[in-house]
């Protein structure tokens, strides 16, 4: 199950189709989807959590907790829509395109793949962009 939670005003677009594509994705990393929420807000609320849980003073665009056991894809994806905004804009893309990539980027994680090292990036951006080349609007 995937929902959608707004801490800020917000509405978001294509709720169906996401969660097709979304669940598409998870099982072509050959996992399954347990449960994974959503959740956008603020900068500002999404900075209290980066402190408060990862002891980071620093603006973000996510933050998830990984609940997943097994193959069973399962966590709460903070999305800071202050950050998607203007990384749309500093990225020239659109803030569907960004919202997006940070929406799978999320589900990502959740399969193992990890964003540190140089190496890592490098494949985390073209997985990335291989799910985004599958959306169909």
């Amino acid at each position: 199950m995937i929902a959608f939670n707004n801490e800020i005003e917000f509405t978001l677009e294509n709720q169906e189709y996401l969660i097709n594509w979304i669940s598409q994705s998870i099982e072509k990393e050959q996992f399954k989807l347990g449960e994974v929420n959503y959740i956008f807000c603020s900068d500002e609320q999404l900075l209290k959590k980066n402190i408060e849980f990862l002891n980071h003073d620093t603006l973000t665009d996510i933050i998830s907790f990984d609940y997943t056991m097994g193959k069973l894809i399962s966590g709460d994806i903070f999305i800071s829509i202050d950050r998607v905004t203007e990384n749309a804009n500093t990225f020239k893309t659109s803030f569907n395109d960004e919202l997006n990539r940070v929406m799978i980027h999320g589900i990502l994680h959740y399969c193992g793949y990890k964003d540190k090292a140089d190496a890592d990036k490098s494949l985390m951006r073209s997985k990335e962009d291989y799910y985004l080349s599958l959306r169909k609007f």
